[in-house]
């Protein structure tokens, strides 16, 4: 039989979570997983992992592996409800699973702004995107791949971009998916930070990984997991299937298979390291079957995702992730605007933790625009504010203000005005003033004010967060493991 583990909801989350699928259909689709995991299996594309499960009584064909229902069910028991993920800066440390921790993006190629336009990202680039994340109050770890730097090989870049995000942040820290080696050596860098046995009792860097959909997992991806697994640091299991293309046209089909390649990660996760952090994805999406092209825009992406989240922190009581800021508009213009305000809203009213896709990106995640990360962020503060709901303590009912002012009467200069106008949520970057003001300081657009602002941002910035010697000793590690 199914147990779950403890789940401590979110003392920031007043507004009730929005549910997709009937409670009753939870362990529908689990036992619809637990049949594919037994009958179908998985392909698992590495010798290591095939010995892991064979060791652990797995049925083991080939490079299919056959996980039992009590396997799956013993790895989604061990895996923690909530964990801390430390940062340099203890300060910063935050909780997954417990509240809203947005992030920065993963995988955009292309980087742009209103000054330069659209280009190649650059390590530049990446690393003012980590001094942009550093400066938000909204960011809540930093790392990934906002971009990924074109002037850096494609074998180096996890660990250049993690000396970026090292050196120009003290948030929480995610790595990157990457080839054993490396994977190892970005373990051996945050070593170096924190110390030599800091990571056997901390979770210090986190890391996604996606599954090959449909059901498998290629060679890289099982690199970097049995990497981060082994020194016990949280991985995080990304389904990114193609409703049509890459998983059933069905949206119920589409859940299903998603939440089995979950399962099937967790499984050997929790194998590698019982009770290790493990965090539930979903980001499947629905294929423009006229051209079988991937969207992030479509309604169905949430119907998919969203039921997966109930299935994370309702059934399994696991810590989720969703990605919440997509669109496929090619520029910051009003589909950029309503597409990612939908996904930004679907995301958190239905109940991701971690929040990734939400800052600044453009053309189904293949750019990543300056002026955007800054619009975007407002968009987020939004939707967290609404996520916030109402209090509803007896301290909040202002029975007493309201018999006060009387009717007929102002609240504009009550005491209990001034105490609390300030908590009252304002915009960083939308014009609310009188059209009158607005056109008599230029008709600036927002765009103009985003791009204003980042650029004030990034000169504020300090060179380094760093100490000079660990600066030098980390240059000298990066220099060392070229081409290892």
């Amino acid at each position: 039989m199914f147990t779950s583990n403890t789940f401590c909801s979110s003392a920031t989350r007043r507004l009730p979570r929005t549910k997709i699928v009937g409670d009753a259909d939870l362990p529908r689709i689990h036992e619809a997983s637990i049949e594919l995991l037994e009958t179908t299996g998985i392909i698992f594309e590495h010798e290591e992992v095939l010995e892991i499960f064979k060791k652990h009584g797995a049925r083991v064909e080939g490079n299919t592996v056959y996980i039992s229902g009590s396997m799956a069910e013993t790895a989604m028991n061990l895996a923690p409800a909530v964990y801390r993920h430390v940062a340099r800066n203890d300060q910063q440390s935050v909780t997954i699973g417990d509240g809203i921790a947005p992030h920065p993006n993963v995988g955009c190629v292309f980087c742009e702004d209103m000054d330069r336009g659209k280009r190649r990202g650059l390590l530049e680039d990446f690393a003012n995107f980590q001094k942009l994340s550093q400066a938000s109050d909204i960011v809540k770890l930093t790392g990934a791949t906002p971009v990924a730097p074109d002037d850096v090989a494609a074998s180096e870049r996890a660990l250049f971009m993690l000396y970026e995000t090292i050196k120009h942040t003290d948030k929480p820290v995610i790595g990157s998916c990457t080839v054993t080696r490396k994977a190892e050596q970005s373990l051996h860098m945050m070593e170096m930070v924190f110390g030599e046995d800091y990571l056997r009792d901390n979770y210090c860097i986190g890391v996604s990984t996606n599954p090959l959909s449909p059901l498998k997992y290629a060679t890289e991806t099982l690199d970097t997991i049995l990497a981060y697994a082994t020194k016990k640091q949280p991985v995080y299991l990304l389904p990114c299937a193609m409703a049509g293309v890459t998983s059933p046209m069905s949206l119920f089909g589409s859940i299903v298979q998603q939440n089995t390649e979950v399962l099937a990660g967790t499984a050997l996760i929790q194998l590698i390291s019982p009770g290790n952090p493990t965090v539930y994805c979903p980001a499947s999406t629905m294929a423009d079957m006229r051209t079988a092209i991937c969207t992030y825009a479509p309604p169905e992406q949430f119907l998919i995702n969203s039921a997966c989240l109930q299935m994370a922190i309702d059934f399994y009581k696991v810590p989720t992730r969703i990605m919440a800021g997509m669109t496929n508009s090619k520029e910051v213009d009003i589909q950029a605007g309503y597409e990612t305000m939908q996904n930004m809203l679907m995301g958190m009213m239905t109940g991701g933790h971690m929040v990734e896709q939400v800052f600044g990106v453009l053309d189904a995640i293949m750019t990543i625009s300056y002026e955007k990360f800054i619009i975007d962020e407002e968009m987020m503060s939004r939707v967290i504010r609404i996520c916030e709901g109402v209090d509803t303590s007896d301290s909040e009912i202002s029975l007493e203000v309201m018999k006060e002012v009387g009717p007929g009467g102002s609240y504009l200069s009550h005491a209990d005005t001034f105490k609390r106008f300030r908590s009252q949520w304002l915009p960083s970057v939308s014009d609310w003033r009188s059209y009158d003001n607005w056109d008599r300081d230029g008709k600036n657009s927002i765009l103009s004010r985003a791009n204003k602002k980042y650029k004030e941002i990034l000169a504020g910035r300090p060179e380094m967060m760093i100490p000079g010697d660990l600066d030098r000793d980390l240059k000298a590690y990066l220099e060392k493991s070229r081409g290892l």
